[in-house]
């Protein structure tokens, strides 16, 4: 059982020295993932608070998530030089979409604290504070992936200098094989 976790880990680690993009990429995911899981929240606490823009910021939140992770694919063809343009694209939208969840969270915190009738948090309106935590993890999340995708170079390189070969036994101890034809 031993062997075959060190095989399963030597082949992942040969998988990332190909495309070590897999690990920003990953992270990405999980961003989506965070965002479009709880989407429900989202919509829920934009019909209770019905704020200026609510409904846009979490509509270009989730449009600008697939096409950043679409450039994210474009920027890092298999096998290619890195497609600048496209890099910076998906940069752009990314920091589109952490301005859209820092509207929607300061729209959250205004209903909360506002003098005039707030908005109460408690067993009926949790959803609220539910999507507020949720959108903080999903800046944070967006944020870590930058990070990877700024470091890539660096770490990609570190990968690289892992040492993935298999040893085979009996290697070199060959007799020698007779070619001269006769018996």
């Amino acid at each position: 059982m031993g062997n075959f976790f060190k095989e399963l880990g030597r082949k992942i680690i040969v998988s990332l020295k190909r495309k070590p993009q897999t690990i920003p990429m990953l992270a990405l995911v999980v961003a989506f993932l965070i965002y479009s899981l709880n989407l429900t929240h989202i919509s829920d606490t934009t019909a209770k608070i019905q704020g200026a823009n609510m409904g846009l910021c979490g509509f270009a939140t989730m449009l600008f998530s697939i096409l950043s992770f679409v450039c994210f694919l474009n920027a890092f063809p298999h096998r290619k030089k890195v497609n600048i343009p496209m890099l910076l694209l998906m940069f752009a939208m990314i920091a589109l979409i952490i301005f859209a969840d820092t509207y929607y969270s300061g729209r959250i915190m205004n209903a909360i604290t506002r003098a005039e009738s707030p908005i109460v948090i408690d067993q009926n309106t949790a959803y609220i504070a539910q999507a507020y935590n949720m959108l903080r993890a999903h800046i944070t999340a967006l944020i870590v992936a930058v990070v990877l995708i700024a470091l890539l170079p660096i770490y990609s390189k570190l990968i690289r200098k892992i040492n993935t070969s298999v040893a085979v036994e009996d290697n070199g101890k060959l007799d020698e094989i007779d070619i001269s034809g006769e018996d």
